[in-house]
């Protein structure tokens, strides 16, 4: 199958990898907007050739995009204005309502397939790809109904093609449960990351640092670049997340200031049962869409 895969970075030069190696594509044609980035693909072998945009998307069977959001707006119709009217289009971008609000009166929007495989690392860059990044993951489809039977079919073999299972909700579902398990701790890594920086003795604390604050830290590594954009399209449901959030930090916080030690204590008790939620119900085996809502936003 011809592919054509717009951006190179973790998600879509992992995508390449994966679909080469299993066969899926046989053909791979990249969109790349950094010319570093178009060079690293060809070299690493994750693409066959580097074309622009608009001869990309002619004549291929599959147009797989995986930009950073606000891109994606500006680029989509653009996608569906120049292929072919059997050729399939997914994205695999983190947010969802206000993208597929760009193109729902498009006449190739049955073309397309709104899609979020939940997978990731903290770097970016074609040499950031990773094989089987995506296996035993679960991926989420936006408003299926909206796309043709065969598009959807299509992506569906290509998820199952990555070993993922995949989860069926609305638009709006999706942002509001990512808002919880992705972009919150995202911004969490983040303003860790600039309360440390803060202090003036800063050097020391570095020295000091372990495994428990570098893994809590990681996330705050990501790309400004794709998640700028995603706090600024999932605004409402972020903004929610971190109040929720900030309500329990407050709580902690006000236990240590009052001496409320059994409280303090029981909060911590209470925090531990996500031991038995993540390791007994584990997300990517869930299918039934209001399950995985109700698990990703308690």
């Amino acid at each position: 199958m011809k592919t054509t895969i717009i951006g190179l970075g973790l998600i879509g030069g992992s995508l390449a990898k994966d679909l080469r190696k299993s066969h899926f594509a046989t053909e791979i044609i990249g969109v790349e907007s950094n010319p570093e980035h178009a060079s690293q693909a060809v070299e690493l072998g994750l693409v066959d050739r580097i074309e622009p945009l608009e001869e990309a998307v002619k004549n291929t069977d599959l147009v797989i995009i995986a930009i950073p959001v606000d891109k994606e707006i500006e680029i989509l119709p653009l996608i569906l204005d120049n292929i072919g009217s059997g050729t399939t289009v997914a994205d695999m971008s983190s947010t969802k309502r206000e993208i597929i609000q760009s193109v729902k009166d498009h006449k190739r929007r049955r073309n397309f397939v709104p899609a979020h495989p939940m997978s990731g690392t903290e770097n970016s860059g074609p040499t950031a790809a990773l094989e089987e990044l995506f296996r035993d993951k679960i991926t989420i489809i936006c408003d299926h109904s909206e796309s043709g039977p065969q598009h959807l079919a299509l992506i569906e073999k290509m998820f199952q093609s990555l070993g993922m299972d995949i989860a069926y909700m609305s638009a709006d579902e999706q942002d509001h449960s990512t808002a919880y398990v992705s972009h919150l701790p995202h911004a969490a890594a983040f303003a860790l990351a600039n309360a440390v920086q803060d202090k003036a003795d800063r050097s020391i604390i570095f020295d000091l640092a372990s495994g428990g604050f570098r893994s809590t830290v990681r996330l705050a590594k990501s790309s400004s670049t794709m998640w700028h954009p995603i706090f600024q399209q999932n605004r409402k449901y972020v903004v929610e997340s971190l109040d929720v959030y900030i309500r329990h930090l407050q709580e902690f916080r006000d236990c240590l200031y009052n001496n409320e030690d059994d409280k303090l204590r029981d909060l911590i008790l209470n925090a531990n049962k996500i031991r038995s939620i993540l390791e007994g119900e584990n997300p990517h085996l869930i299918k039934n869409e209001e399950k995985l809502v109700k698990l990703y936003t308690k």
